[in-house]
């Protein structure tokens, strides 16, 4: 069944209740109460970035459907905070001030395994792999990577190599 549009959009603020990569959906639970949001991979895909994290803050147009209420536009995303320190000892004395200040290298994701927590990627241009791990993931905002993935890395050299402190999406990197 096609869904056809039946609103206007509207400009609305939320949260991820969840997403999840795999199926291609999940939902926003919008500040001021209501219907659940779907948030479709699409609209994700059409922001940059393959997945969001759960608990993420979202700035988002929706629109009324015959299925419901409906993400068609990302403006922002912003990551849960975390009060923790960084999940590895490499990283443990980077500040919020010292990552954003690094630049942002466009990547390809070579592989990523949730389960395990971390992954790989190849920044162009350079055979080196650098490596993922799922905490630095999260703090980006996201949940999961795909292989062949485009995205933008800030990277810190670590004991064992170059390491992602920071993954963004691919318009991030290319601009």
């Amino acid at each position: 069944m096609e869904t056809q549009d039946s609103g206007d959009r509207r400009r609305v603020q939320g949260q991820v209740k969840w997403f999840d990569p795999t199926k291609g959906f999940g939902f926003v639970i919008a500040e001021r109460g209501g219907p659940d949001i779907l948030l479709h991979a699409n609209v994700l895909r059409n922001f940059g970035q393959g997945s969001v994290v759960d608990g993420s803050h979202m700035d988002i147009l929706v629109q009324d459907t015959q299925r419901g209420l409906q993400a068609v536009e990302i403006i922002s995303i912003t990551p849960p905070s975390h009060d923790a320190p960084m999940p590895l000892r490499d990283m443990a004395d980077y500040t919020a001030a010292d990552i954003a200040s690094r630049p942002v290298e466009p990547a390809r994701v070579k592989w990523f395994d949730k389960a395990k927590g971390f992954g790989f990627a190849n920044v162009f241009g350079k055979a080196d792999d650098v490596f993922i791990h799922i905490e630095v993931l999260r703090r980006s905002g996201l949940s999961d990577l795909q292989s062949g993935e485009a995205i933008g890395l800030r990277l810190v050299d670590g004991e064992r190599g170059r390491m992602a402190i920071e993954v963004v999406g691919w318009e991030s990197a290319v601009n």
